[in-house]
């Protein structure tokens, strides 16, 4: 089956679980990252949809991520959060680690908000702190786009010199300011992991300009992007990169600081997303 045909079963198997249950595809859609799990406890009268309920779908593995969507209301606005997410890492093809997003897409929601644990550059950066993505490097992964264009989802080359919104960030720093809370900004890098970084990558990355590095996100910006939805991004800062500091990295500490960071994060994304059309 070519990958629109998947797309289009999964979304139609979805689109007949929600009917059934009287559910309405929301505009606003947010991608969890490792850790952060725990925002979608404040959801309001959730409604839970699992990977594993789909037909096809590609099922989340990695530590941290339930791999499920609920719907519901954060604060007042309608929402899908894909509580978990499959990472090129885990053995997927990259048409499978960005599928999900796709479906969302193709269902009808217009606005993204991906979310992610990284490591810190950054001067001055502490684990916890929140950044949002102002751009990113895609290099060092393969591009969900390689492959025969799908003209039904986007145009061969898209452009990328916005691939998070402007205007999504002027709100994310409004809501930041309304909730009290720092948001950093930067540049972002995704790698193939699942192995952390050498201290000798980490400041070759740094004389690239780059502030957190992650092994996700970018590719489902890149896929958003060439469907022309609109994407926000934040990242977690869950540890500070190799050779930054002399502790080793660990997997759990990732999941740690997502918890310590969740209500955070959630408090600035429920502001967030009432401003986004």
């Amino acid at each position: 089956m070519d990958v629109l045909g998947k797309l289009k079963l999964v979304e139609s198997e979805l689109a007949s679980i929600l009917q059934k249950n009287g559910i309405t595809m929301p505009k606003t859609a947010i991608v969890l990252g490792s850790g952060l799990g725990d925002v979608a406890d404040a959801i309001v009268e959730p409604f839970v949809v699992s990977y594993g309920d789909l037909a096809d779908f590609p099922v989340s593995t990695a530590p941290g991520h339930k791999g499920r969507f609920v719907f519901g209301k954060l604060g007042d606005t309608p929402v899908v959060i894909m509580q978990g997410r499959v990472h090129y890492y885990e053995g997927y093809p990259m048409s499978d680690v960005v599928l999900p997003v796709r479906v969302l897409a193709l269902s009808g929601v217009e606005n993204f908000v991906l979310t992610n644990a990284a490591g810190g550059l950054q001067d001055g950066m502490q684990i916890g702190d929140l950044m949002m993505i102002t751009d990113h490097i895609s290099t060092f992964v393969p591009s969900p786009l390689i492959g025969p264009n799908v003209d039904e989802l986007g145009l061969r080359f898209p452009d990328m010199t916005h691939v998070y919104d402007v205007e999504y960030q002027d709100i994310l720093r409004a809501a930041a300011e309304k909730t009290d809370q720092k948001l950093l900004e930067g540049i972002y890098a995704q790698f193939t992991g699942p192995h952390f970084e050498t201290p000798t990558e980490i400041r070759l990355f740094g004389k690239l300009g780059v502030d957190v590095v992650g092994m996700s996100t970018v590719v489902e910006a890149i896929a958003l992007r060439h469907m022309g939805k609109r994407v926000a991004g934040v990242s977690l800062v869950s540890n500070i990169a190799a050779g930054m500091s002399d502790e080793l990295l660990c997997g759990d500490d990732v999941i740690d600081s997502g918890l310590i960071a969740g209500p955070r994060m959630t408090a600035l994304l429920t502001e967030a997303v009432t401003h986004f059309a």
